[in-house]
């Protein structure tokens, strides 16, 4: 089973595919890992934005998405095109969309530690959102 992390960062989405077999965790190639949703206010734009991403979880045999969830006050608190992002991959058809908190996040990996140093994975600094996001996920599946 593919899993994509994702964390939302304002207008941004970045993206971590990983899976999890027989225990062994495998990092998945992306042939982009950064999407902008452009102009949040057309929604051409929105629709065009949401195609892009069934097709790339269509081609890379994604079946479950995890959002890394924002509060909705506070310091740390989501904008209005973040969650309008968090929607539109929410409504994609074709995969299982869960929402995970921060808070549970770091309680898994904090049960869980990573097999391996995250800068001995490959992975750009700025995936290690999503990257822990998709690891909570797939460490809390049966």
């Amino acid at each position: 089973m593919n899993t994509c992390g994702i964390e939302i960062k304002g207008s941004e989405i970045i993206l971590c595919l990983l899976s999890k077999q027989d225990g062994l965790f495998q990092i998945g190639d992306c042939r982009q890992i950064r999407h902008t949703l452009s102009n949040s206010n057309d929604s051409e734009s929105v629709r065009k934005f949401q195609f892009m991403l069934k097709k790339l979880f269509e081609d890379y045999k994604v079946s479950q998405v995890v959002i890394r969830e924002r509060p909705t006050k506070g310091k740390f608190a989501g904008g209005a095109v973040g969650f309008k992002i968090e929607a539109c991959i929410q409504l994609i058809d074709t995969v299982q969309v869960t929402l995970i908190t921060g808070v549970k996040v770091k309680e898994t990996v904090k049960n869980n530690p990573f097999p391996v140093p995250f800068k001995a994975t490959g992975l750009k600094m700025f995936q290690e959102g999503a990257f822990t996001t998709a690891y909570a996920a797939l460490c809390d599946a049966p």
